[in-house]
């Protein structure tokens, strides 16, 4: 009987060894008992996709109307690593939709966005960090307004025509889960121009022409690359759940070159989701610009709509010491 104890005690000692050696960890699920390793990744991804559709159709239809067939589609992704005060986060947004009307096919949206920081935490609250930012559209766009009689469309994007690549370096402030503050003072910008056929010039009577030798988005005529090395960035993001169905997704950028104070660039991107069911939801989303390089005018662009979204997310749900349901990791 001893000798039985005896084997028993050391069987275990055993066992817990070779549990202990090996990074598994013992689930039972039911009557099934199995071996999971635990994630030591240290990443959390997100992925959020859209797809809206709006169709209209009139047949000897007494109140007029024009048929009309529109589809968007948006995605957003996200990558995050953090393992002990380092901090890598990988952000994607992307968009693009058309509409129909009258055998006529116009863009109606489109935006690529991509954003990486690398940041390494010196205070509670404080993190130092370098990261790029990265924009461009997916297809052509079209000006239709104001054109010569002989002309119907006149093109005056395109993809990389523009595209800017922001470098920059600084301080981030980070007081919780949803709002971080990154300023830099060394934020060198590069604008391209892949496509020269998006020059135009505006002629005495209000029409716009194209132009090879006009200045456009700030690069000079005969070039295709504007290069900005002295300049300050700063960026604020947002991202809150208001509620368990209604989320809001704001960013906002400030750049300037420490030449030109008096062209400061301003952008802000706001996102506000409300899902109506898992499958189901409404976004409002509002971009407001102000760019002498692009347009002496502010610039706005919103869209409004309701379609089918998919929604798959590793992130792990933190609490915020200001509110018990604390909100998920956001877009920006």
């Amino acid at each position: 009987m001893t000798k039985c104890v005896l084997f028993v005690f050391c069987s275990l000692c055993s066992l817990y060894q070779v549990l202990a050696q090996d990074s598994t960890r013992i689930t039972t699920n039911f009557k099934d008992t199995v071996a999971v390793k635990p994630d030591t990744s240290y990443w959390q991804r997100s992925f959020s996709g859209g797809v809206n559709f709006n169709q209209a159709s009139f047949s000897n239809w007494s109140g007029g109307g024009v048929n009309s067939l529109a589809i968007g589609g948006a995605i957003s992704a996200r990558a995050l690593y953090e393992k002990e005060k380092t901090s890598w986060d990988n952000t994607a947004d992307l968009q693009l939709g058309y509409v129909t009307q009258l055998g006529n096919t116009r863009k109606a949206a489109d935006q690529i966005i991509i954003i990486s920081v690398l940041g390494h935490k010196i205070a509670p609250r404080w993190d130092v960090f370098v990261s790029g930012t990265f924009n461009t559209f997916f297809a052509a766009g079209y000006r239709y307004d104001k054109l010569p009689a002989d002309q119907t469309r006149l093109r005056v994007s395109n993809f990389f025509a523009p595209a800017q690549l922001t470098l920059s370096t600084g301080i981030a402030y980070k007081p919780n889960d949803w709002f971080s503050l990154r300023m830099s003072p060394i934020a060198p910008r590069f604008t391209f121009l892949a496509d020269q056929s998006v020059r135009v010039r505006q002629l005495a009577n209000g029409t716009y022409v194209p132009d090879v030798t006009q200045k456009a988005y700030g690069v000079e005529p005969g070039k295709s690359v504007r290069t900005e090395w002295l300049a300050f960035q700063l960026q604020a993001a947002l991202n809150r759940n208001l509620t368990d169905n209604i989320s809001l997704n704001a960013r906002y950028q400030l750049f300037s070159e420490y030449t030109h104070l008096d062209n400061i660039n301003h952008r802000l991107d706001f996102l506000l989701t409300a899902k109506a069911s898992r499958y189901l939801s409404t976004t409002l989303g509002l971009i407001l610009l102000y760019n002498k390089d692009f347009s002496p005018d502010l610039q706005i662009q919103q869209t409004l709509a309701i379609g089918l979204v998919y929604n798959l997310s590793s992130f792990k749900k933190k609490r915020d010491a200001q509110k018990a349901d604390a909100p998920l990791p956001g877009r920006f």
